[in-house]
């Protein structure tokens, strides 16, 4: 069995860069242990949307007395949410499959791993092992969940994300440990259902990645909402001997115990790169993560890498593209594609949070602008001001937008929001195309849409607002 390329993993990153190769005429296989479409399809981004949507719907229909809607007999029906965001995420791995079979890819089931320079070992589910020989290989493999020693996962009493997204049955509370994106999203959800959720996070604030502003409106929100929120704080040990969990955390004050249900353990992914041949193969790694150049190859030649396992973001779209210029890389070496991709410029990847309300951001906080020296301009537009957030019931957060004062520069735009994570593309593509302040006050946004927040708030930044 001859490859011009063999893909080992198949979530977000693996199947694109596969699909690609194909494209452009390479010879290609896909290698997955588990479940096309990877851990985002099947365990991630997919399914808790879906959950995050049944929790939205429910919501609305709690306040549906504020929109003139007459309801009666409401629930959260916890088994049924469940049952639908399987749903969802078996229906996108299917249309994974349907995508293999179109672009002639062949997928290969088992545990792969690099035998030699050009050799990939498939053990299947029955223990038998087959060697493929291909040109090129492209490793990725994703990440799981970090686990802390203090805190060990048993996937009943203390559970990651996996677990968290097909519970038995509704827990009457839950602690969070971690306050990033997974945090918050199950942290939200579960709140929306009606468990009782605790945070606790040990950063000064909570979704710490993002700008000051928008951890402050966030914290403001789910107090509101009655999530309990602890900063500054860890969880030192867990009991799990009882009917529930007895937590103690380590505040700024003193130790306490924190009792619920559930621990849900949610302080990030690690790399899987144990027993996939790097080390065979004498491949760079440093603090648990495979080193390459602008075009994802590895120090060893015809060997490349994608997705969680590089020291980028750990983002699904992220190794949808790193998957791209790979596979446009490799082509071009194969004299099948015109010219080298352009490297990914990692600085303006927008990140999106899927919690209620959202939040999405993309280039420098205010912290990091002011440290990097620029002389600023800050605009920062309510949706309380917005008719179009008004007219929705959406009245939470802002657009928060950063400019450099000397070149207009767009340094980068933070938003907390309903739907935000819909509207931070123009940001991504404005900085794309070097754009600044004045092509976007003078671009005529429509009106009443959320997404003209963004021209309101440049405008506030350069002292021209006219609704605020």
């Amino acid at each position: 069995m001859n490859y011009d390329v063999i893909v080992i993993g198949a979530g977000p990153g693996g199947y694109v860069a596969a699909i690609r190769a194909s494209q452009l005429g390479l010879k290609t296989a896909i290698i997955e242990k588990e479940s096309l479409g990877g851990i985002c399809l099947n365990w991630g981004c997919i399914p808790t949307k879906a959950l995050l949507k049944s929790a939205q719907v429910y919501e609305y229909a709690k306040h549906a007395n504020d929109y003139g809607v007459t309801l009666s007999g409401l629930g959260a029906d916890f088994t049924a949410m469940v049952k639908r965001s399987r749903g969802v995420a078996d229906k996108m791995s299917k249309g994974v499959q349907f995508l293999m079979k179109k672009n002639k890819i062949e997928v290969i089931m088992g545990y792969g791993k690099i035998k030699a320079k050009g050799q990939v070992d498939v053990t299947s589910a029955d223990g038998k092992t087959n060697t493929l020989d291909c040109k090129h290989i492209i490793i990725a493999t994703g990440g799981r969940a970090r686990t802390l020693p203090n805190l060990p996962i048993d996937g009943k009493k203390v559970i990651g994300y996996r677990e968290a997204m097909v519970l038995p049955t509704q827990p009457k509370s839950m602690i969070v440990v971690g306050s990033g994106a997974i945090g918050v999203e199950f942290a939200y959800f579960y709140n929306s259902i009606g468990t009782k959720v605790t945070i606790v996070e040990f950063m000064p604030r909570i979704v710490p990645v993002e700008d000051e502003d928008v951890s402050k409106e966030l914290e403001k929100s789910f107090k509101k909402q009655g999530i309990e929120i602890m900063t500054n704080a860890s969880v030192e040990s867990v009991d799990t001997s009882g009917t529930g969990v007895k937590a103690k955390v380590k505040t700024a004050t003193g130790e306490i115990i924190v009792e619920a249900d559930i621990v849900l353990s949610a302080v990030g992914v690690v790399a899987n790169l144990e027993n996939i041949g790097l080390e065979t193969m004498g491949v760079k790694t440093d603090k648990g993560r495979i080193l390459v150049d602008g075009y994802c190859q590895t120090n060893i030649p015809s060997i490349y890498a994608i997705g969680d396992i590089l020291p980028t973001q750990a983002l699904a779209h992220v190794a949808s593209k790193e998957g791209i210029v790979c596979a446009e890389n490799i082509a071009f070496m194969e004299k099948k594609h015109a010219h080298q991709p352009q490297p990914i410029d990692y600085g303006n990847i927008p990140g999106c949070t899927y919690c209620s309300p959202e939040i999405a951001s993309v280039g420098l906080t205010e912290k990091a602008a002011k440290e990097a020296g620029y002389e600023l301009k800050i605009g920062k537009f309510p949706f309380v001001a917005s008719g179009k957030a008004a007219a929705g019931g959406n009245t939470e957060g802002f657009v928060k937008v950063i400019y450099d004062a000397k070149y207009g520069e767009w340094l980068g735009t933070h938003m907390i929001g309903m739907n935000v994570t819909e509207m931070i593309a123009e940001t991504v593509l404005g900085r794309k195309l070097e754009t600044t302040y004045y092509e976007v006050l003078n671009a005529i946004h429509p009106h009443p849409t959320m997404s003209e927040a963004v021209k309101e708030a440049t405008a506030m930044a350069f002292g021209e607002a006219t609704d605020i």
